[in-house]
């Protein structure tokens, strides 16, 4: 565990707690919580006794049922050859994958910049995380990520809409790595958990709707930021049956089951559906708006990448000084919290991830002033 790094998020919130006013930029979280029809399901779940008992572990029926309607109507995904496992969180569907396709030892990559709890999953496990660079907009480079496997991957994992820089993976570099799975007898990670959030002409690619990908496809999914429900724990998996054994064993001992109050909220949820979430990106696309207008004030020292989905934003920096440096100082000096790109393997060269997910427009427009200000103030003096 001592060489696993901390978690970034809470030392940020530790900083922001220390000095009251701060704008934060910086957690990745939706502005907005659960729809109605799941309020409605959490309270009737008092009415039955049996609810109060431990469920099944891969998740209840109806939410099953519904998410493999879900999969097959949004994503292209039908489950032949595949199971679906309901798990607290996208983040404990990775930690399954890993414990059922590796050994201490295993090798798995991680295009560049990496989603940070998934390099610490990987770390905790004693395997190794290969990280492979992406381009300067922070696009996949199918390319290295060949020259990267060896006898020992297990594993080639994919964010699209990405965490931390926004970037959406094209269908053509999807389907390359996905080939390059079956290729090689490994596993294609295929973290979805903001496949909601897109803008302009960006379309999202499951590559688990590939034809004859069921056995080397593991799917993730989150209502965490589609549906508001961060706090509720709900996500689910799509995993080819040979591992479904396996990833029912690693979530009966850490968990036994997802918690039952939040899975009838999550059926209340899916009954609603995505167009829930298009709803509230409305809102959402405003304040990306705002913040990539105010960005450009610092084109000057700062390259900003496309940035077509999540809700994020990640800044290279011209300067000598590291990220976690600056992100202090942005803090202390400047009353606004973004999250250091160090966290997301970024260490060479000083990146700074901004979230704007959680912001109305006026905060946005405030926080955007103050880190604007900031790194003026920082960067340029």
């Amino acid at each position: 565990m001592t060489a696993v790094q901390s978690p970034i998020i809470p030392i940020v919130a530790e900083l922001i707690r220390a000095h009251p006013g701060t704008v934060s930029l910086g957690q990745g979280v939706a502005w907005y919580g659960p729809p109605e029809s799941a309020r409605a399901k959490v309270l009737d779940f008092f009415d039955e006794p049996s609810h109060h008992k431990y469920g099944p572990v891969q998740g209840i029926p109806p939410l099953l049922e519904r998410v493999e309607c879900k999969l097959a109507e949004e994503n292209g995904i039908h489950l032949g050859g595949r199971k679906v496992v309901v798990t607290a969180g996208a983040n404990m569907g990775f930690l399954n994958a890993l414990f059922a396709i590796t050994d201490p030892g295993d090798e798995v990559i991680l295009p560049l910049p990496y989603y940070f709890n998934q390099e610490m999953a990987i770390r905790m496990l004693n395997c190794r995380p290969v990280i492979v660079p992406t381009d300067a907009d922070f696009k996949l480079q199918p390319e290295l990520i060949r020259a990267a496997v060896t006898e020992r991957t297990r594993a080639i994992v994919t964010i699209s809409p990405n965490n931390p820089s926004g970037a959406v993976y094209s269908e053509s570099d999807l389907r390359a790595v996905n080939a390059l799975c079956k290729e090689v007898g490994i596993y294609h990670i295929s973290d979805e958990a903001y496949e909601n959030f897109l803008y302009g002409n960006v379309r999202h690619f499951s590559p688990g709707s590939i034809a004859d990908s069921h056995r080397h496809t593991i799917s993730l999914f989150s209502l965490s930021k589609a549906y508001g429900f961060a706090s509720w724990r709900i996500g689910y998996m799509a995993v080819p049956e040979a591992l479904y054994p396996a990833v029912l064993k690693a979530q009966d001992t850490n968990l036994i089951c997802a918690p039952l109050v939040s899975q009838h909220a999550a059926v209340g949820a899916l009954e609603t559906g995505s167009g829930y979430c298009r709803e509230k990106l409305k809102t959402t696309t405003k304040v990306r708006d705002i913040v990539l207008n105010e960005l450009t004030a610092v084109r000057s020292f700062c390259h900003i990448p496309p940035a077509d989905g999540a809700f994020y934003v990640l800044l290279k920096v011209e300067t000598d000084l590291d990220s976690l440096s600056i992100a202090e100082r942005l803090i202390k000096e400047h009353g606004v919290a973004v999250i250091p790109g160090i966290a997301f393997g970024l260490g060479q060269g000083c990146y700074l991830r901004i979230a704007y997910g959680a912001l109305d427009e006026t905060t946005a427009a405030e926080g955007l002033r103050r880190l604007v200000g900031g790194l003026r103030a920082i960067v340029l003096n």
